[in-house]
């Protein structure tokens, strides 16, 4: 008995063991809901840490432009003593040596100029960093909603694919029968490998998907990750409770990049101010001390220098900066004429995807396996020709996909509002 035991156990093992290896090697199923996965993202994701630093980089030019410049030391000793022949002569009737301070004092302000600049910069950085939220944001979400209506598709060729596995097996058996020409069961396996086919491409899409969503979450790269959502299929009316102004109102409100565009003017406009106070010359303030180099012993003085404005009145750099300004400003009123335009445009293309979405019959998804069901039956008693019997697969097929397009059509344009806006007008 222990032997027959023995051998039950040895046949088993290798069936064990190929059982563990699918079991390690098939990647974990991760649901995420849309909030979650958003929290996630922004813990995680790479790019949104990586600007944090910008920021704390550009704050520490405030520091460093509100710090004083340093003063400068300088000390001289006598190296050679001519008349005492004398190298480093340091005898108290001949030693001489001298040193002196000096500070620069900078005028017209530059300082404070300079600190203002440094603010500036540091809330365009931050700025920045909003503006890449928002962007890497509606990836995202427009990666969820991709990746969910491509999983119904993939549910939508499973289920057909599986059908027609069983429509298969079925017809062998009439072929060895003699019940149904051979050219019928090669038909439905030409069908069945159609859709194998179609379903591999649709994975390698979703694959796709998944890579980048997986990527922005820094989730693991052998995850498979299954969308959770209680968006409503039914006929909602989503955008029509908003008006054009009342988007393009949100968009002046919350875009960062017109924010990016209106401070760069004004930086621009700083940076003329600080161009024209360096036309000012600064002052150096010194304090000297020398021994016996001057007509009495332990010389002490006090005195300033300041460079003559004859020449260089910076003239060059203010024009560029005035040039800048009024480039800058250009800028801003081209930029803002481009958002109202993508604002009526993806307000308009929002509105055709909902109306298209739901002038589309809400009866038509019906079961697929009653639906199925009825069709095979038919099909076996000879009330359906192969020819109808394929053409309802196909028809099925195309309408199911075509109504989860549209699905995700009406949501990505709702996803493409949200980040023209720079607001979540739409958020399920």
């Amino acid at each position: 008995m222990f032997s027959a035991l023995k051998s039950i156990l040895l046949l088993l093992l290798p069936c064990l063991i190929i059982n563990t290896a699918i079991a390690q090697q098939k990647p974990d199923t991760l649901t995420y809901t849309l909030q979650q996965a958003e929290a996630r993202f922004l813990s995680n994701n790479i790019q949104l840490l990586a600007q944090k630093y910008s920021i704390d980089s550009a704050r520490a030019n405030i520091i460093t432009a509100r710090l004083y410049d340093n003063p400068a030391f300088s000390y001289s000793n006598g190296l050679y003593n001519s008349n005492t022949k004398k190298v480093f002569d340091l005898s108290k009737d001949n030693w001489e040596a001298s040193a002196q301070i000096n500070q620069l004092i900078k005028t017209a302000g530059k300082r404070n100029k300079t600190v203002q600049m440094m603010q500036t910069g540091a809330r365009i950085t931050e700025y920045q960093f909003f503006d890449l939220l928002r962007t890497l944001r509606f990836t995202l979400r427009d990666d969820f909603y991709n990746m969910y209506y491509l999983q119904q598709s993939e549910k939508l060729y499973a289920q057909e694919i599986r059908s027609l596995q069983q429509t298969t097996v079925a017809f062998e058996e009439q072929v060895k029968k003699g019940n149904i020409a051979l050219k019928e069961l090669i038909r439905i396996k030409s069908q069945l490998y159609t859709l194998q086919a179609e379903l591999v491409s649709l994975q390698n899409t979703v694959d796709d998907v998944q890579s980048e969503f997986k990527l922005l979450m820094r989730a693991k790269g052998d995850a498979y990750i299954v969308p959770v959502t209680s968006i409503k299929e039914d006929r909602t009316e989503l955008i029509s409770g908003f008006t054009y102004q009342s988007l393009l109102d949100s968009a002046y409100r919350n875009r960062y990049d017109l924010r990016i565009a209106e401070t760069n003017v004004l930086l621009n406009q700083q940076n003329l101010k600080l161009q024209k106070a360096l036309a000012v010359p600064d002052i150096t303030l010194g304090v000297s001390y020398d021994r016996l180099g001057s007509y009495v012993k332990n010389f002490n003085s006090i005195g300033f220098s300041i460079p003559l404005p004859l020449f260089n009145r910076n003239q060059g750099n203010i024009r560029q900066a005035t040039d800048i300004v009024e480039s800058g400003k250009l800028q801003l009123l081209g930029m803002k004429d481009q958002l109202e335009s993508e604002v009526a445009n993806r307000y308009l293309g929002a509105v055709r995807a909902e109306k298209l979405l739901n002038s589309f019959d809400p009866a038509f998804p019906a079961d697929f396996d009653h639906l199925i069901g009825e069709v095979l039956k038919n099909f076996e008693r000879r009330n359906l020709t192969l020819l109808e019997f394929i053409d309802f697969y196909d028809s099925y097929k195309q309408n199911v996909l075509q109504l989860n397009n549209l699905r995700y059509n009406r949501i990505s344009q709702l996803e493409q509002l949200n980040y023209t806006t720079g607001s979540l007008i739409f958020n399920k």
